[in-house]
């Protein structure tokens, strides 16, 4: 059955009063739904995306507190930004945010666009991003389709079309457009977002439970355990690096920031290097750190720990040494810091477990 016939199918007044009734008396207490601030919406968003809610809401607290505003985000150094955003991943997020926030500062007076199409230009703001703010923050009736909303409407309506898929986000965002209740659109996308995080769940929906089981045509024909329909990612890669953690006979450790671009870019790390199958991982390391930062290392025989980091498409397996360092760096981008300022730098998740460990050893 296309979503049009399923559609036509639907009480949708009924199922719009069911499913925002639902939401204003059962919704999550959370810190973004405490005011309609299109910045802290914005900001609670980009957040969320690939980020679980219970991770986020400390997170966001924190946030808030350190840039409470458009002006104090768009006039923040960018070594704060980073630090504040430490282990949330995916640091492209707040780059972009900053970005585009100092956008809004020197082009929109300081004040999140209502126009759609000026809101979707700024860095970082893609079509769900733009419907949620818009309509959460401004009640525009505009449609906010993400992993969650088109579980949801996929049950609902039976669509079988592939959700991993690009192309399909469109027939998604028509159904919603057609179901949008134009009264109040923040509670609804808001309430298919929860109905998606809470009852109707990937693996086992709580059907039961929820609020618009009568207008659910998946679970009326039994199959709502077989959608959405989305296919499996490729595998994805595995390297094998090594990382080594080098102190000065005075005490302090070698860091460095990584490049302006690509993964995790501009956080700083431990020298680390891809190890090649079949070497010496401790002669490899001493040979790179001589070669990379024009000194020469000792690093120790056996390795203080082993450390797995799971991006997306990549999985690093880092087999972590410690060593001794003598000499002054030639490395731009590297510097020499005392144990105790480590943390004060931002780092990927990965090297925050290198230094927990090497400093819980020391």
């Amino acid at each position: 059955m296309s979503e049009n016939r399923a559609i036509q199918k639907m009480n949708i007044t009924k199922f719009q009063q069911d499913l925002v009734n639902w939401y204003e008396a059962e919704k999550r207490d959370l810190p973004w739904r405490h005011e309609r601030d299109p910045y802290k919406i914005w900001v609670s968003e980009i957040m969320l995306q690939q980020t679980r809610v219970d991770t986020v809401i400390p997170y966001f607290n924190r946030f808030m507190e350190q840039f409470p505003t458009i002006d104090a985000l768009a006039g923040a150094d960018e070594e704060d930004v980073m630090k504040a955003w430490e282990g949330l991943g995916y640091y492209s997020r707040v780059r972009n945010l900053q970005s585009a926030v100092k956008e809004v500062a020197e082009s929109y007076g300081g004040i999140v666009p209502e126009k759609k199409e000026d809101f979707l230009s700024l860095k970082g703001v893609g079509p769900y991003t733009g419907g949620a703010v818009l309509s959460i923050a401004y009640g525009l009736p505009e449609p906010a389709v993400d992993g969650n909303v088109m579980r949801v409407i996929s049950r609902l309506l039976t669509i079988w079309d592939d959700i991993a898929k690009p192309s399909t986000r469109k027939i998604f965002e028509r159904a919603v457009e057609e179901l949008m209740y134009k009264e109040n659109p923040s509670s609804f996308n808001q309430a298919l977002m929860e109905l998606g995080a809470i009852i109707c769940t990937p693996t086992s929906p709580s059907c039961l439970l929820c609020p618009v089981q009568n207008h659910c045509q998946a679970y009326e024909e039994g199959v709502q355990r077989e959608l959405p329909v989305k296919t499996k990612k490729k595998s994805d890669k595995k390297v094998h690096m090594g990382a080594v953690v080098l102190t000065t006979n005075d005490g302090r450790i070698l860091i460095e920031k990584r490049p302006e671009s690509g993964i995790l870019a501009n956080l700083w790390q431990f020298p680390n290097m891809e190890l090649p199958a079949g070497t010496n991982p401790r002669r490899i390391l001493e040979s790179f750190i001589e070669t990379e930062y024009g000194v020469k290392a000792k690093v120790n025989t056996e390795k203080a720990t082993e450390i797995t980091h799971v991006f997306s498409h990549l999985t690093w397996n880092i087999d972590v040494y410690t060593g001794i360092i003598e000499g002054e760096v030639e490395k731009k981008r590297s510097k020499f810091v005392k144990e105790e300022e480590v943390e004060s730098f931002a780092f990927s998740v990965s090297h925050q477990k290198i230094w927990k460990y090497v400093k819980g050893q020391g």
